[in-house]
C-alpha cells in the first residue's frame, strides 16, 4: 500500500505529529488531489493549542489544514468533469443534507499531506497563472474577509471604513476594501510592522489604537460623520468597544474576529438614536471563494504580498510556531509537501 507524509493532530493530548499514513482512495463522488500548497491558519494554531475543537470529528486524530490547492490525482466512481492534472482549490468545508457545515481539516482530513481526498462539488479551478501557494489562501485568509465586506458588512462604494487587526484576515480585508470602492479605508494596529503592511496594501490612514488624538483624526477624515463599517479582526474587547464610539449614523460593527467574550453597548439611547448595528460573522460561503477566483484571474486582486513564507510539509511544526508566536509578523506561512 502506497504510503505518505501528513500532519497529524491527536486530540487526546492536542499534538501534531508528522506520521507516514496510506494513500487515501477516493470513494464515490470524492477526487483525490495531489497537493501543492498548503496554509497555516491561526485556527489550525487553535486547535493544536485546545483553543478550538472539532465538532463533528468521529475520531481523535485528523490531519490538519483547510486551506489546500493542487492538481486532481485520480476520480473516484461517479464523478465526471474533471481529468487528471486539472489545477484546483479545495473549498475549506461543506454541508451536508441538513445544512450542518463540516470543515476540512477540522471535522475530517485536510491538506497538509501529500495527497487529500475532497467531494467533486468542492472542487473549484484555478487558472494556470495562479501559483498554488496563493490560491490556496483564497478560501479563509481572503473569502473570509470578503465575506465580511461585502455580505455581512454590505460596504458600499465612498463609505468610510476602518480594519481593526491588520494580520492575516485584516490585511487582506484592506485590499478587498479598496477593490469595492469604500473610502476613505483606515487601518488601526498596535504593531508598526502591521501599520506599515496595511499602508502598502493601500490603506488611506493608520493609527495605533492607543493614539490619543485618534477620534478627532478620524472624524477628519470622515468629514465628522465617523465610520460607516468598523471591522473587528483582532476578536478583543477592548477593540469593540472602542470601534462602537466611532460609528456614524447607521453604523455597523462587523465581529469577525471571535474574543469569546460579551459585546457591551454603553447605552442604548444614542445606538438607537443612530441606529447602529452590531453584525456577527463567520467564515464564507462557495460563491466568495469562485468570485476571488474570477477576480485574481482577471489580475483585479494581487496576493503575492499575503506569502509570507513557504516550508515544506516535514516543517509543519516548526510553522505552527511561527504562526503562534507572530515571529516575522506573517500574513501566510504556506506548506508544499
Amino acid at each position: 500500500m502506497a504510503e505518505m507524509l501528513a500532519g497529524r493532530l491527536h486530540l487526546t493530548d492536542r499534538a501534531l505529529r508528522m506520521e507516514t499514513v496510506p494513500v487515501p482512495e477516493p470513494a464515490h463522488g470524492q477526487v483525490r488531489i495531489r497537493v501543492a500548497a498548503a496554509g497555516v491558519c491561526l485556527s489550525d494554531v487553535h486547535l493544536i493549542d485546545g483553543t478550538l475543537s472539532p465538532l463533528y470529528l468521529p475520531g481523535d486524530v485528523v490531519t490538519l489544514g483547510h486551506e489546500v490547492a493542487g492538481t486532481v490525482d485520480t476520480l473516484g466512481e461517479g464523478v465526471t468533469g474533471w481529468q487528471p492534472g486539472q489545477r484546483v482549490l479545495l473549498q475549506a468545508g461543506e454541508r451536508d443534507q441538513r445544512g450542518t457545515v463540516f470543515t476540512r481539516g477540522v471535522d475530517y482530513d485536510g491538506g497538509w499531506a501529500e495527497y487529500a481526498v475532497a467531494s467533486a462539488e468542492t472542487l473549484v479551478p484555478i487558472p494556470d497563472d495562479l501559483p498554488f501557494e496563493q490560491a490556496c489562501i483564497i478560501p479563509d485568509a481572503v473569502s473570509t474577509p470578503w465575506a465580511a465586506v461585502t455580505d455581512t458588512g454590505r460596504t458600499r462604494p465612498g463609505e468610510a471604513v476602518a480594519v481593526w487587526g491588520v494580520g492575516g484576515l485584516g490585511a487582506h480585508a484592506v485590499q478587498l476594501l479598496r477593490l469595492v470602492g469604500a473610502a476613505p479605508v483606515i487601518a488601526l494596529d498596535p504593531l508598526d510592522a502591521a501599520r506599515d503592511r496595511a499602508l502598502a496594501l493601500g490603506a488611506d490612514a493608520v493609527f495605533d489604537p492607543a493614539d490619543a488624538g485618534l477620534r478627532d483624526a478620524l472624524l477628519g477624515l470622515t468629514g465628522g460623520r465617523g465610520l460607516d463599517v468598523a471591522f473587528d479582526f483582532a476578536g478583543v474587547t477592548p477593540v469593540r468597544e472602542q470601534a462602537l464610539t466611532l460609528l456614524g449614523r447607521r453604523g455597523r460593527l462587523v465581529l469577525a474576529g471571535i474574543a469569546n467574550k460579551p459585546v457591551t453597548i454603553a447605552s442604548d439611547s444614542p445606538f438607537n438614536y443612530l441606529q447602529q448595528a452590531v453584525l456577527g460573522h463567520y467564515g464564507s460561503e462557495a460563491e466568495h471563494v469562485v468570485q476571488l477566483v474570477s477576480l485574481a484571474g482577471q489580475g483585479r486582486l494581487d496576493l503575492r504580498a499575503s506569502v509570507s513564507d513557504v516550508l515544506p510539509l516535514a516543517d509543519a511544526p516548526e510553522a505552527v510556531r511561527r504562526a503562534q508566536s507572530k515571529e516575522g509578523d506573517p500574513i501566510r506561512l504556506i506548506l508544499r509537501p
